[in-house]
């Protein structure tokens, strides 16, 4: 019997976990499959408060070695499901079953698909959704990064310095992600902008040798030359084994507001999967904090 379940150790988890052992709560983290999330593949990080730059993975190791110091304990398992049982929380997962007092939910998101023929099929063969990963397999090519919004934008930057050319594919006629971030890729003579169009099809047998792109306001359809597409069009999170339990929203995501809190009593989420504005390295870490807090609150009156 744990105190504290907290599913996924990406940094809201993490954080909670610390958050948890330094209240004096036993924690045990459940992760499918690598600590960190999504923030250990950015290659630097310059806009979380009191670090002036450090890659995601230093970050993420340091507060995963942080968690494991304080005492936590961790297994690499998928969560299947929770139910409440006599006012105890029973974790199944996909090699066991597990007890605990209070639960905090944690899953992140994970990347939203094209939505285009092919596209699961040529994954690794010149898809990819992470370009700090697979980016350096492109170098000397050329590539396109579909997206607006920051991840977009950083994507096309990191991949500028490898790629012959990269052309940034956006929906809409003006971008979601921070203009300074926007002046960075004007001033690159081997970016281009293709505004106000959507990918309709990947061209290419075995691998991607092109894009289709169509205009949204003209119409015109067009194929772009290129070796790989790095999708970056947003995120949707992974809360189907808790729908039974908690509400969710119409995206799925977890409905709670800034105090963590979900209906079910005893259980709570933070980061990325819950019903939130901002998501951002900083909120994901406050709430991380607050649903630990929240939690221990919670047991307090058990």
């Amino acid at each position: 019997m744990h105190d504290i379940i907290i599913v996924g150790a990406g940094v809201a988890g993490l954080s909670a976990a610390i958050y948890g052992l330094r209240a004096g709560k036993s924690v045990l983290l459940f992760e499918e499959k690598t600590y960190g999330g999504q923030i250990i593949n950015t290659p630097e990080i310059e806009n979380y408060p009191g670090i002036k730059k450090v890659s995601g993975f230093e970050f993420a190791t340091n507060l995963y070695e942080q968690a494991m110091e304080l005492g936590a304990e961790i297994k690499y398992e998928k969560v299947l499901g929770i139910t409440t049982v006599e006012g105890h929380k029973i974790i199944k997962t996909d090699s066991d079953i597990y007890e605990a007092k209070s639960v905090i939910i944690a899953t992140g998101a994970k990347n939203r698909p094209l939505g285009v023929a092919r596209e699961t099929e040529l994954i690794g063969a010149g898809v990819s959704y992470c370009a700090t990963c697979d980016g350096m397999f492109f170098r000397g090519k050329d590539v396109a990064v579909v997206g607006g919004g920051n991840t977009a934008l950083e994507d096309a930057l990191f991949l500028a310095s490898y790629c012959n050319k990269v052309y940034v594919i956006h929906r809409r006629d003006a971008f979601r992600g921070e203009d300074k971030l926007v002046e960075s890729l004007k001033d690159k003579d081997n970016v281009s902008f293709c505004l106000d169009s959507q990918v309709t099809k990947l061209v290419g047998l075995d691998r991607v040798e092109g894009v289709e792109v169509s205009n949204k306001k003209t119409g015109d359809i067009k194929t772009i030359a290129v070796s790989g597409v790095f999708v970056a069009i947003g995120q949707m999170p992974d809360n189907k084994a808790f729908e039974e339990l908690i509400a969710t929203d119409e995206y799925g995501y977890i409905v709670a507001s800034e105090n963590c809190k979900t209906k079910e009593p005893g259980v709570f989420v933070a980061g990325d999967c819950r019903t939130k504005t901002v998501r951002q390295l900083t909120t994901a870490a406050a709430d991380g904090a607050v649903a630990a807090l929240a939690a221990g609150e919670y047991l307090q009156t058990m």
